[in-house]
This record gives C-alpha cells, sequence and structure tokens, in this order.
C-alpha cells in the first residue's frame, strides 16, 4: 500500500482527467471514494494540499460552487470539439481498415473525460462506411514518409481484387519501383504521387493496395528535372487533380457564372487567374489534368461553366455530350 501512497499526486491526476469535465465536478468526497480504488488513502485536508499543488504546477482545475459543487480540469490538450473532428476524419478515411479505426476512434476517447467520451460514440457508427481490408497501412504509411525523408526510391507489390474478392498482383507480381514525392487524401483514400520511370512521368498509387514496401539506396529523381516540372511543386499539381487521374496536364480557359466564383476558388486557389468575362460572369484560365473525372466535375455545372479553349477538348467533350443526349433520345424513341 505504501508504494500506491506515493503515487497518489498522479493518480489524482488521472481522475480528474477520467471523471471531470465543466459539466461534471467532483467532490472532495468523490476523490477520497475514487483514490481508495487505487488502495490510496487520504484525508480532505491533504486532498484540498494536493489539489493546490497540481494547480501550481499547472493544471488547469477549477472550483465551482452552487448545486454541481466540486473541482474539475478544464483544460485538456484537445476540445471536445477538435476530438469529434479527428473522430470524423478516422471514420471517414476509407485507408485505414474498421479495425484500427475503432482502435483509434478509441484512443481518441481517452483523450476526453468519460462523460465527453459518450459523445464520440456516434463516431463509431460512421466507421460502417467501406474501408481499406489492408492491415498494413499504417507501415506502408510509415515506410513512404520515411523514403521521402531520405530522398530514396521505393520498391513494392501492387494489387487489385477481382470479382471473387481475390487479391491479384498488377503486372503479373513484377516489383515496382518509383521515386515519392507525396502523400495525398482524396475522396477517403490515400494516394503517392510519384514519378514512375516505366511511364517516364508522375502517377499515383493507392497506398493500402501496396505491398511489401522496400527503401532503395537509389536516390529518387529530382522533380524539376520531370517533363512539365521544371518550375512547379508537388502543391500545384495536386490542386490540379480530379480524383487522382493521372494524365496530361493541359491549360484550359473556362466561363463560369459569377455565382460559382467560391466554388472555383475552393478548387483551384486564391491565386487563380480570373478575368471578368461580362456582369454575370467570369473567365478562369489554368492548368487540369484531363480525363474521366474532369469530365464529371464539369458536367456537373450543367450551363454555368462553359469549357472555352482548348478546341480539341471542347469538341470532345462536346461529343460526349450528345452521346449521353442520344441515349436518353433512343429511350424515348422505344416508348
Amino acid at each position: 500500500m505504501g508504494n500506491y501512497q506515493k503515487l497518489k499526486l498522479l493518480y489524482l491526476v488521472k481522475i480528474f482527467q477520467e471523471k471531470t469535465d465543466e459539466e461534471h465536478p467532483i467532490t472532495i468526497e468523490e476523490i477520497i471514494s475514487s483514490l481508495s480504488f487505487y488502495d490510496i488513502t487520504a484525508e480532505r485536508k491533504a486532498i484540498y494540499s494536493d489539489i493546490k499543488s497540481l494547480q501550481d504546477f499547472g493544471y488547469d482545475i477549477i472550483s465551482v460552487r452552487g448545486k454541481k459543487f466540486g473541482y474539475y480540469l478544464a483544460s485538456r490538450d484537445f476540445q471536445l470539439a477538435e476530438l469529434k473532428l479527428l473522430a470524423d476524419a478516422v471514420s471517414s478515411a476509407r485507408f485505414i481498415t474498421k479495425k484500427k479505426s475503432d482502435a483509434l476512434i478509441k484512443q481518441i476517447g481517452q483523450q476526453a473525460s468519460i462523460h465527453q467520451a459518450r459523445y464520440l460514440q456516434r463516431q463509431i457508427g460512421l466507421s460502417g462506411r467501406i474501408k481499406t481490408f489492408n492491415e498494413k497501412i499504417y507501415y506502408n504509411v510509415d515506410k513512404i514518409h520515411e523514403s521521402i525523408a531520405d530522398n530514396r526510391d521505393i520498391e513494392f507489390l501492387y494489387f487489385d481484387y477481382n470479382a471473387k474478392k481475390e487479391k491479384v498482383y498488377k503486372r503479373d507480381g513484377a516489383v515496382y519501383r518509383c521515386s515519392p514525392y507525396s502523400l495525398h487524401w482524396e475522396d477517403g483514400n490515400y494516394y503517392l504521387i510519384a514519378y514512375y520511370p516505366v511511364y517516364d512521368r508522375i502517377v499515383h498509387f493507392r497506398v493500402d493496395k501496396m505491398e511489401n514496401i522496400n527503401i532503395t539506396e537509389e536516390k529518387r529523381k529530382d522533380i524539376h528535372e520531370i517533363k512539365g516540372f521544371e518550375k512547379a511543386d508537388i502543391t500545384n499539381y495536386e490542386n490540379k487533380l480530379f480524383s487522382m487521374f493521372s494524365g496530361d496536364e493541359i491549360a484550359v480557359k473556362l466561363k463560369v457564372d459569377n455565382s460559382l466564383a467560391g466554388v472555383m476558388i475552393d478548387k483551384f486557389g486564391m491565386d487563380s487567374n480570373i478575368i471578368k468575362a461580362d456582369e454575370n460572369s467570369f473567365y478562369l484560365m489554368t492548368k487540369v489534368v484531363i480525363g474521366e473525372p474532369f469530365w464529371g466535375w464539369l458536367f456537373q455545372f450543367g450551363n454555368k461553366v462553359e469549357l472555352i479553349s482548348p478546341e480539341k477538348e471542347r469538341n470532345i467533350y462536346r461529343e460526349k455530350l450528345n452521346l449521353a443526349k442520344s441515349i436518353y433520345e433512343d429511350k424515348k424513341n422505344e416508348n
């Protein structure tokens, strides 16, 4: 019992962290009872002295009077709203497995009082969203960060799943080798942005579909040696992506309704090249990665966004619109 008695102050901190918040102060009697659970005896006078010592050390322990008489820990490393935000982020991340999500959310809850932690339980239901099956995701992320910090290439196996939910390795199980630059979170998934010498350009790999990552002794390729990146950086490149589709980067000119100014700035940034077109619209000049995700993004705005140039891409988009329209016209004729 003597050894536990020496730990009284530490257990007192634990009690304040776990059992108290602004809505749930604890009385001296309750503190004494809680300490007895750890085989620690205490008197009222000693508890007052211990609380004063903790306050002097820097713990923000507040005394309250009235109906909710007692003491509570007012300041924590994270506020409840911040913990909810973290729990939501973990729950919505597809690249974190359900098992890891549940474990992380439980750890997040330990940063709050037991009373506040109940408010985080709603987040656990969100982990029912579609999740990756790769339990090695943490290992993958750690290895990639290490390779970027060490300026080294990595090697790995890359796979997908077939209709039978079986793992199928890309390129018949051949080892991929690339120069990693950045990890990017998009649509709930984690992607590696890297230079892939087989294609001689920047490509994207789903981190949860990478396996057996190995950091090589080979230095990664300087990103400014890659075509199109001579004066660019990876952040500017990420802003031009649509659903992580990798392809050719093309300069486009859009005519946009004024009501979508905020949407365009959110997508392309405050430095977007915007010029007034007329009283109701503006021109936006930017570079984008052209592909199916871009066409889908453009389509959602209907007649509020017009692709002005290049003419080749304008014609491609026109053909896609006509093809979609023809399908519905055929159905109408059948009826």
